[in-house]
């Protein structure tokens, strides 16, 4: 048995690992899928990596058994942070269509680098939240954007619960070191048809952090929907090598 620790991405919720809940128990695993702070709702107060980060942290410390980290999208900065933080609590770190980022790098400066003109992805349709520090996705875009493999109920669905999000918890950049993140095991299942992280910036990012498995699936954004049976069996299997080793 292992603790599966499931990280959402932006403007999601733990509701996007929903189709991933049965399949992980089926398999013995114990899912965990963790709502992030500066998502939603905020203070006064920005929130920074190191707060998201000492959430998703806390719970692994609380945790008996091997833990593998999932993050789904930007979600993949914080799981590498905190792998960084607890290697020795951490068995695996997982990404699905997620931000393996080098250390000290933030997804526009990967852009940036690929000379791909901006905005990238979903940021040409963001709409300002009213207090200015948090964006906006249209549920148009986001259905288009996100979920357009999905059947369309899903798809419509999944985009009317996308909610606010506060800049500051979205524009990270992890830090880590190849004696403590770099030397777990990682899995990193892209998604061929991703329309907010395109393909070859999921590409880059396994060529500039090595060392990954790597999955490829025929999928949007959220394979959670799009491609449910075939991410679920990919880390079912891979948690389970995990558990093994």
């Amino acid at each position: 048995m292992s603790h599966v620790v499931l990280v959402h991405g932006a403007w999601a919720g733990s509701w996007v690992w929903d189709t991933l809940l049965e399949p992980l128990r089926r398999a013995g695993h114990v899912p965990h899928p963790l709502g992030l702070p500066g998502v939603g709702s905020w203070g006064a107060d920005d929130v920074t990596l190191d707060d998201v980060a000492a959430v998703v942290a806390d719970r692994v410390t609380g945790l008996d058994g091997p833990v593998i980290l999932v993050g789904h999208s930007g979600g993949g900065i914080v799981v590498t942070q905190v792998a960084e933080m607890l290697p020795e609590r951490v068995a695996g770190v997982a990404y699905v269509a997620g931000m393996m980022l080098p250390s000290g790098v933030d997804f526009g400066m990967l852009c940036d680098g690929l000379g791909l003109e901006a905005p990238v992805g979903i940021s040409r349709w963001l709409e300002p939240t009213e207090d200015g520090r948090g964006t906006i996705v249209p549920p148009e875009a986001g259905a288009a954007v996100f979920f357009h493999e999905a059947d369309a109920a899903d798809a419509i669905g999944a985009a009317r619960r996308l909610v606010p999000q506060l800049e500051t918890a979205r524009l990270m950049a992890p830090t880590w070191t190849p004696e403590r993140f770099g030397s777990l095991p990682r899995l990193y299942i892209e998604a061929t048809l991703d329309r907010s992280v395109p393909l070859v910036t999921q590409r880059e990012m396994q060529r500039l952090t090595p060392g990954a498995q790597v999955v490829s699936l025929e999928s949007d954004h959220a394979p959670q929907l799009s491609a449910r049976d075939d991410l679920a069996a990919a880390l079912v299997e891979w948690c389970a090598e995990r558990v093994r080793t």
